[in-house]
Parts: C-alpha cells; structure tokens; sequence
C-alpha cells in the first residue's frame, strides 16, 4: 500500500465547528483512502530550531488560540499516540543526515487536530507530530519531505497542515471575498498540474499577490513538505476546493501521489 500525501488549509480555528465547503471533502476523502495505521502530521504552529517528535501515547488536544467562541476550547481529538511510528520516523530522518528527537509533552496543536477532525472524525488512528524547523525554506521542507517519503509504503499518512493563503492583517476585516486569494490558489493549482516545481520554489517572485497572500510563509511552506514526501507522484494530484473563508483565507487542499473523485469517493491508483 502507497498512500498518497496531503497539504490541508486548516483555516481559522474555528473550521473545527464551521466546516464550510472543506470539511465534508475531507471526510469523504477520508471514507475513499485505505486506512493508514498511522498519521504523521507537520504543522507550523509547532516550530522548533531542531527537529522533534511527539513520543506521548496520549497527546494532549492544545488549545493553542485566544479570542475565539468558548465551544472551541471544550473540543478534544483523542488520537493515541504511537512510541514505535516516532521512533520509526526519527530512524528514517536519521537515515538522511536529519536529527530529530523525542518530544513527551508536546500535544498536537490546531494545525494537527483541527483539519484531522473532518478527515478522521473518530481519532482512532494513531497521530505522530513533527515540529515544523524555525527559519526554513521552501528548499528545506522539500527535502524534509523527501526524507520521510519511504513512510508512504509502510501504511502512514503523511499530512502537511498550512494554509493556502494567510493574511492575518486582512483576517475579518474584508467584505467580501477579495479576488487575490483565488488567484493566487488557481496558480498554485496549475503549477502543481503542470510539474512546475522550480516556479513553486520561486512562489515570491512569480505567484501574482505572493506577498499580500502570505506576508510571512510560514504557513505556505508545509506544501513544499507534502510535495517532497510524494515523491515522483506529487503531480499526479487531486484539488480540494475549499473556497475562501473570512474573505481572505483559500481552504484550497492537494492530494499529492493520487487523483481521487472525492464526489463519488473513489480512488484511483491507490491499493485498497
């Protein structure tokens, strides 16, 4: 079994109880994979200048967010842990030239719990996290992913959580949706389409509205992740349209390694 990867917008915190257009593709898309023995998610609400694991087999459900309606704050995702998919991830890290240790406190944060409630709303798959590497580049995260690619063949979901389009300064303050958030996902997407990795790589130059989508990419960096860990498959892909919440924020999410009709939930080129 060779599971696709997946880039995830996880939104605003509150995409955990408004799922707009994103959730239900993400559980028929959940309903349409094999079932993985276990996830390992990255996510840059959990950054580290050296990478880290989550080693707990219980990771706590963190409430990493202030400002937002008290029924977020009740939610949990009770995914257990696994010591033996940490220490299966670290040996593959290390495997090329990558340190990583384990992490027995770190919960899984927004980024990690949030988009997994539409995907897997039972939590009974086991969650890994990797902490996304402080001062990174999109060249780095590549090869990040590329490191752990080998994963896909031994039954685990690699998910890469970010955001399509992240401006927080414009967050609740537009009207309407403002057009450069599509655009700039309808790029992105043709990129993909089109194999063209050197003009993703280069996204601040050539992107139309790079920097008003992402003024700091933190968030935009995890689909340079998820690429590398498909592998030679990562155009072979399935576009989720998410549409734009908040007026600026693309919900837009890849399939890398497979094409899925997530309107029928059916796979193709995935084993069952």
């Amino acid at each position: 079994m060779k599971l696709p990867t997946l880039f995830i917008s996880h939104g605003a915190p509150t995409f955990a109880v408004e799922p707009g257009r994103l959730g239900p593709l993400l559980g028929k898309l959940g309903r349409a994979l094999p079932r993985p023995r276990a996830i390992v998610v990255l996510s840059p609400h959990w950054m580290s200048r050296r990478l880290e694991v989550t080693a707990s087999p219980r990771p706590d459900t963190v409430h990493d967010f202030g400002g937002f309606p008290r029924v977020l704050y009740t939610l949990q995702y009770p995914a257990p842990g696994a010591l033996d998919v940490a220490s299966e991830v670290i040996a593959q890290l290390a495997h090329s030239g990558l340190n990583a240790t384990p992490n027995e406190h770190q919960g899984l944060d927004h980024g990690a719990w949030v988009p997994l409630m539409h995907l897997y709303p039972e939590a009974d798959i086991p969650v890994i996290q990797l902490s996304q590497p402080a001062s990174p580049s999109p060249l780095a995260l590549l090869e990040l992913g590329r490191a752990l690619a080998p994963l896909r063949e031994r039954g685990i979901l690699i998910v890469a959580s970010g955001s399509m389009t992240h401006n927080l300064y414009e967050f609740r303050l537009a009207g309407a949706d403002e057009p450069y958030a599509q655009a700039f996902a309808d790029w992105v997407w043709q990129r993909i389409e089109d194999g063209e990795l050197g003009d993703l790589l280069d996204y601040r130059s050539k992107a139309p509205a790079a920097a008003r989508a992402h003024p700091t990419d933190e968030h935009f960096l995890p689909l340079y992740f998820a690429i590398g860990a498909a592998g030679e498959d990562w155009t072979q892909a399935t576009r989720l349209e998410g549409g734009v919440t908040y007026g600026v924020l693309s919900m837009d999410s890849f399939v890398l390694g497979a094409r899925i009709d997530v309107d029928v939930a059916a796979p193709q080129g995935v084993p069952a």
